[in-house]
């Protein structure tokens, strides 16, 4: 998996553009549904990320790109919860994960938020 580009909103991976937010689960690459988490915007003030969504947690460490500002929040409960599995978990700018993820092993995972 290659990350070739990432911009506000938009992000280039194994030369396929993605304009939402993305998964990579063991190499592959999917669109993350957030939409279990939505009812949770009012809260935070922005859909965060929740256990209700399909994390990718068959991983040893779990990148979370935070957007291009850092502006998605991460819920504790997740943070527990890969704790409660031995997950290392890493939030940061979107920017700065692609870059983490760019020499990183198989056994990393990450959540992309490609915007805010």
């Amino acid at each position: 998996m290659r990350i070739d580009r990432f911009a506000f909103g938009t992000i280039r991976i194994d030369g396929e553009i993605y304009q939402r937010d993305v998964v990579i689960d063991r190499g592959g690459v999917r669109p993350r549904k957030k939409k279990p988490s939505k009812h949770f915007r009012d809260e935070y003030g922005h859909t965060p990320l929740s256990v209700e969504e399909k994390i990718p947690w068959n991983c040893s460490r779990l990148i979370i790109g935070t957007g291009a500002h850092g502006a998605l929040s991460v819920m504790p409960a997740v943070l527990e919860e890969a704790r409660r599995r031995g997950i290392e978990v890493i939030a940061m700018r979107t920017d700065k994960a692609v870059e983490f993820l760019r020499e990183a092993d198989s056994k990393t995972n990450a959540v992309l938020h490609i915007t805010c």
